[in-house]
């Protein structure tokens, strides 16, 4: 095995999945706004609702598709990189990930045509049951995706035949207590991403006093649900991390920074770990706090990383920090929501400026919540793939040299940033347009029974234009 590929193929498929996880974790919560958009537009008629639901479905529609190009990679990368890992857990983790593709992708692709081109087409009530199923399927591709992932993290219902890893309880896998605490954490972090961009993009239009009653839709609705979602998302990150304390003490143990058995444990609030002396420097700590975390105790005896051989254990640093990262742009994200929605209820959010310019800086903090909290769970896993089965260096593709993962490594870090500047700029275009009044209706002799009327002359193709309302 040649350690240097080794490395090189750990740092693509890092690469690759954190800058993927970066769209679907947003079109995952902006789907299911959609659809509380629709709803709320064919209860009330209120023809706001229908501007903000058009202007963010184009948003969406670019984020989708960037999160396809940009996921296809990743199955391949099991094959390329990681065939090992491909060919013994293949019966297991091929069928989950391909579920995604036959259930969850299939559901959203079907019914994302009919958002897109079917208003005019279809019933209103058929049109909002369309866009609760793109946010059904979004959701589904994140079950299944952490489906996989759970059964790498606490592997159940398998055997091992002729050093392969086979199914012998479905139920086991897909019922999995820490795949149903991690699944709701995942998909509450991705609404919680979908509600602060919103609300941020409704700060900014407030700041710069156009699209008010949009904007102030945006910022309200962005911020209430913020406000509920995030002490439930705080909760199941408690719940997750007991499945970390049961299943994977080394983990924990590393995410705590505490080298050496304690009882009662204390917790350490930030610091500098050293592995090389086995302690953190400079750290600030709180006595009988890290048993209560633990163990819901105040005299537990916590474990320490010397339990464990070197060999076994994770590199601490980047789970104790990354942990901490995420957990404090939580406690952020919460004082804001809770402000912001205090000030709402006041009816003083508007006018206050400082909110509004700190609601448009928070866009940010849910994507650095999610991808500290996927280093924390992957960097913690280490030095397994299959945690207790099989160890990363065991799965890499034996033949692999380091001059073929540099080359696909430096190719995806091109391809990829001129995707991301790409969308990054589209989506600044269609943030600085705004949710426009004018809304696009197909020509009148586009029937559902004669779909290429709208091509056939071109004076009729000419879109009609609904004339400005306001909200």
């Amino acid at each position: 095995m040649d350690l240097t590929a080794l490395l090189l193929s750990r740092l693509q498929f890092a690469f690759t999945i954190s800058f993927h996880i970066i769209f679907p974790s947003f079109s995952i919560g902006v789907a299911a706004w959609l659809t509380v958009l629709e709803a709320l537009y064919l209860a009330t008629g209120r023809p706001a609702y229908r501007q903000v639901f058009e202007f963010w479905l184009k948003i969406f529609g670019v984020i989708f598709g960037l999160g396809v190009v940009t996921g296809i990679v990743m199955a391949f990368e099991f094959g390329t990189n990681w065939s090992e890992l491909s060919r013994r857990t293949g019966d297991i983790q091929g069928v989950l990930i391909s579920y995604e593709t036959f259930t969850a992708f299939a559901l959203e692709a079907s019914f994302f045509g009919i958002v897109v081109f079917g208003r005019a087409r279809v019933r209103p009530w058929f049109y909002l049951f369309s866009t609760a199923m793109v946010s059904l399927g979004t959701s589904l591709s994140a079950f299944w995706i952490m489906a996989n992932n759970s059964w790498m993290q606490v592997p159940i219902g398998y055997a091992i035949e002729n050093g392969t890893y086979v199914p012998t309880d479905w139920a086991s896998i897909i019922f999995s207590p820490v795949l149903w605490v991690r699944f709701p954490h995942m998909l509450l972090a991705s609404y919680l991403t979908g509600a602060f961009c919103v609300a941020a993009t409704g700060a900014w239009y407030l700041l710069r006093e156009e699209f008010t009653t949009e904007g102030q839709i945006m910022l309200r609705m962005g911020l209430y649900l913020a406000a509920i979602l995030v002490p439930l998302q705080l909760f199941f990150g408690h719940l997750t991390g007991d499945y970390v304390h049961h299943y994977q003490p080394v983990k924990f143990a590393a995410i705590e920074g505490r080298w050496h058995d304690e009882q009662p444990a204390s917790e350490v609030l930030i610091g500098l770990p050293d592995a090389a002396s086995e302690t953190n420097r400079y750290a600030i700590s709180v006595p009988i706090l890290g048993s209560l975390i633990g163990s819901l105790s105040f005299d537990s005896k916590e474990v320490g990383l010397t339990d464990f051989p070197p060999q076994d254990r994770p590199p601490v640093l980047i789970p104790f920090l990354s942990f901490r990262i995420m957990v404090g742009c939580g406690l952020a994200l919460l004082a804001l929501a809770w402000i912001g929605s205090y000030l709402s209820f006041r009816r003083r959010l508007e006018c206050n400026r400082l909110l509004l310019w700190a609601t448009f800086f928070s866009f940010p903090l849910p994507f650095i919540a999610i991808l500290t909290g996927w280093f924390t769970a992957e960097v913690g896993r280490q030095p397994w793939t299959v945690y207790g089965l099989m160890r990363t260096s065991e799965a890499v593709t034996p033949f692999l040299t380091a001059r073929a993962a540099l080359i696909s490594l430096l190719l995806f870090c091109s391809l990829y940033g001129f995707l991301f500047v790409f969308g990054t700029y589209y989506v600044h275009r269609l943030l600085r347009i705004g949710p426009v009044d004018r809304l696009v209706l197909p020509p009148v002799d586009a029937i559902p029974s004669r779909p290429m009327s709208v091509v056939g002359d071109p004076l009729a193709a000419t879109p009609h234009r609904v004339p400005a309302q306001r909200g």
